[in-house]
């Protein structure tokens, strides 16, 4: 390795002076450094001493409204970095108990931040969300009393309107333990028979909430759904899987998602005929939304492990096969051959091999010959249903070109004319370079195919394009012209 290369060992061969003499050149103007360098100064004094800089820094950001614009957003995320960073790394190890406080007070500052900066971008909320997280280490070395601490994260989650504090109780469960639970249960369920602040939105949002025939009373919900929310994070940490099923609607326990959920739960604990009692109780789709509905990959792997634990192991494999029919679905299929006895699963993969080649979407088809992988049949789909792919699915045509080009190259070439015909045939002029890509391709693998068929030689299809699509220059200039 060169001696030039910027790396701690060559710098170091600098000497002390030199370092000192550089690092004052480059930090001058430049206060993001500066600040790092004069808390690593405070730190050469102690922990004690750094945490009294950090704390300073934290009110002054808190203090602050003034608009960040984009140009100064890095500026600003590099600064929540460091200060995150010398809590978390510097301040921790020698002063947990400080470092836990100026920690809540980093995540407490979230709120004035987020309404200072465009953070559409989540660069600053990774940072909150990556200091939350080391709750876990500095809690538990902290020394808190549970109730203490219990009181102390109702009031964070009380005015969590940017999420900041989301999934603290998780985090904190081990701290707090079961008295510290229980005191924030109370607080939460005392919370919940009070009534509700008033409203001080405006009237147009009344009308407009109308409209959307959402609830009559729109605080009253929200306040339930809040204490709902509460209450479930809490049993969540105190392992009561009925009380955190019970903080749902029976609305909510119907989706197949939420009920997987539960009966995931109930199957750790051993009960695996109150799972499965939980996954009959859920609202099955069918048809299309059988395919694609929200929860039901959640639902139908929840359902398998319950009819395994229970000795169900044939409709286990029913199922399995369901799943596969339906969804087209590779981890399924293995998991059914799996089961099979020895020589059974081949003529089942012959099945499944039909069932894929009949598909109705023959896209979810490729794809699975692909990823299986099945060159010869993906491409026996492709020759004898290529009229059904469309070429606006460029991302499973794509990759599916290039796994065949090499054994199948007749295959490759008639994906890639779909995609070809779609960009120019609707003017995707967005796509005319990748379009030119796929025709020399094409052109490439031409003398490679002994035997077009039915099907227009390249020649034949190129002279088509020539004819059809002779005015799109932007084109014909990435493939060399018409001519």
């Amino acid at each position: 390795m060169s001696k030039k290369t910027l790396n701690q060992t060559n710098l170091a061969t600098l000497g002390g002076d030199r370092l000192a003499a550089l690092l004052i050149e480059v930090s001058t103007g430049n206060a993001t450094i500066q600040r790092r360098l004069r808390l690593e100064l405070s730190h050469n004094l102690g922990a004690g001493e750094l945490a009294r800089d950090v704390r300073k820094r934290l009110v002054s950001l808190r203090k602050s409204r003034s608009h960040v614009s984009w140009r100064k957003r890095r500026t600003l995320v590099a600064d929540l970095q460091t200060q995150a960073e010398m809590i978390t790394e510097r301040i921790a190890p020698e002063e947990p108990v400080e470092a836990f406080d100026l920690l809540w007070q980093f995540i407490d500052l979230a709120g004035t931040v987020y309404e200072r900066v465009d953070d559409s971008r989540g660069e600053v909320g990774d940072v909150f969300r990556a200091a939350l997280l080391h709750f876990a280490d500095i809690g538990p070395r902290a020394g808190l009393k549970p109730e203490p601490m219990a009181d102390r994260i109702w009031d964070a989650l009380q005015n969590n309107g940017y999420g900041e504090w989301d999934g603290i109780i998780a985090i904190l469960a081990p701290v707090l333990g079961d008295t510290g639970l229980r005191h924030l249960k109370v607080q939460v369920e005392a919370y919940a028979q009070l009534p509700p602040e008033p409203d001080e939105t405006h009237e147009a949002i009344h009308i407009l909430r109308r409209l959307r025939i959402e609830s009559s009373d729109y605080l009253a919900e929200r306040k339930a759904q809040f204490v709902r929310l509460m209450l479930r994070e809490i049993a969540q940490a105190q392992g009561d899987t009925d009380a955190y099923a019970a903080q749902f609607t029976a609305e909510q326990l119907a989706r197949p998602g939420i009920a997987a959920d539960v009966a995931q739960r109930l199957l750790a604990e051993g009960r695996d005929q109150d799972a499965l009692s939980f996954l009959g109780a859920a609202e099955r789709p069918t048809g299309k939304s059988r395919t694609y509905g929200q929860g039901q990959a959640d639902w139908d792997a929840a359902y398998v492990a319950c009819l395994t634990a229970l000795g169900r192991g044939d409709d286990a494999q029913a199922h399995r096969w369901e799943c596969f029919t339906v969804r087209l679905d590779a981890r399924y299929l293995r998991a059914y051959l799996k089961a099979l006895p020895d020589f059974d699963d081949i003529e089942a993969e012959d099945r499944a091999r039909a069932v894929a080649m009949a598909f109705d979407d023959p896209h979810v088809a490729l794809a699975f010959f692909i990823d299986w992988p099945d060159l010869a049949s993906a491409a026996q789909l492709v020759t004898t249903r290529a009229a059904e792919l469309d070429g606006d699915f460029y991302h499973i045509l794509t990759p599916a070109a290039e796994a065949l080009r090499d054994r199948y190259p007749l295959a490759a070439v008639l994906l890639w004319r779909r995609m070809i015909d779609f960009a120019l045939f609707r003017g995707r002029s967005s796509r005319y370079g990748h379009a030119a890509d796929h025709l020399n391709d094409c052109t490439a693998l031409d003398a490679g195919i002994a035997e077009y068929g039915t099907l227009p030689t390249h020649q034949t299809y190129l002279e088509g394009l020539r004819s059809t699509h002779a005015r799109k220059s932007s084109f014909w200039d990435r493939v060399g012209g018409p001519d």
